[in-house]
């Protein structure tokens, strides 16, 4: 088996065992609370497909980024939803059960979104560097696959089975955890030689992407705290895992891997990063 292949199915295991997690800690409610209220999820839909996409393009020709480079940034753009934003939530002491709705919408979404608009959106950034019509069905197929359906999964069971889902819940966790370390660890390892040729322009050029998308979601985040606090780190943190599964597939080998693992990383350290510094304000407590 091509190394390729094995990072490939390493990652898609990860994030398939992720989403069901995910359905498995989310109820009914939480979800219809979003995606039931217009105003809640066009919020998060504006700053996640609109602002978060727009910053990305104008710091790639900014920046003159590389075509796979570019490729893989456009690639998270598109995947937000990402499974770590409710946790942090929570020591942010935001709105756990708003961050687990919109989660779980953006995430929904997503599988539609994502493959249509980088097929719009890739030739303007990244040059010759397209998207066939059949990588396109390639890639909704996996998004579905490996997103879709096993959210569906864990939602159906916490919604017809929630004694099951509770026992399942905690040994799911700890699992996720055990498959994504390895999943990181192996890409970090395959990738590292394209790691570290990541310049300190390029340091700047992501973190600037961080604070646009932080600053997304602040803004967009309604006007209590929590809910700014709630949106912008779920604005800030994308589904690394399935942009991993994407760019695996469509870009193997490429620096578009590297984009998404190094983007992917820096997003999540730094989002952990804030949530800790909003968690130690005084008198706050998580919602």
């Amino acid at each position: 088996m091509r190394i390729d292949s094995l990072v490939k199915l390493f990652v898609t295991a990860a994030v398939i065992e992720m989403m069901v997690t995910v359905g498995l800690a989310v109820a009914a409610a939480e979800l219809a609370a979003v995606s039931g209220n217009i105003r809640l999820f066009a919020r998060a839909a504006v700053a996640n497909y609109v602002l978060v996409p727009a910053a990305t393009v104008s710091l790639l020709l900014a920046f003159g980024a590389h075509p796979m480079v570019a490729a893989g940034f456009l690639i998270l753009a598109f995947c937000p939803g990402a499974p770590f934003g409710p946790p942090l939530v929570v020591l942010a002491g935001g709105k756990a059960a708003l961050s687990a709705g919109w989660m779980t919408s953006l995430a929904l979404t997503s599988t539609v979104v994502a493959p249509f608009a980088l097929f719009l959106l890739l030739p303007r950034v990244a040059g010759s560097q397209v998207l066939t019509f059949d990588v396109v069905c390639r890639m909704v197929g996996t998004l579905i696959g490996v997103q879709l359906l096993p959210l569906a999964v864990g939602l159906g069971i916490r919604r017809f089975w929630p004694a099951l889902a509770d026992r399942l819940l905690d040994p799911a966790r700890k699992l996720g955890k055990v498959l994504n370390l390895g999943a990181i660890g192996l890409v970090v390892s395959v990738y590292y030689p394209l790691l570290a040729e990541v310049k300190l322009k390029g340091f700047v050029g992501m973190l600037l992407l961080l604070l646009a998308s932080l600053t997304a979601g602040w803004l967009l985040g309604g006007r209590d705290e929590g809910s700014r606090i709630t949106l912008s780190l779920t604005t800030a943190l994308r589904n690394v895992g399935v942009g991993l599964v994407i760019a695996t597939d469509a870009f193997a080998g490429t620096p578009a891997v590297t984009a998404v693992l190094a983007y992917g990383l820096l997003g999540v350290l730094g989002s952990l990063l804030i949530a800790q510094v909003w968690g130690r304000k005084p008198g706050r407590l998580p919602g």
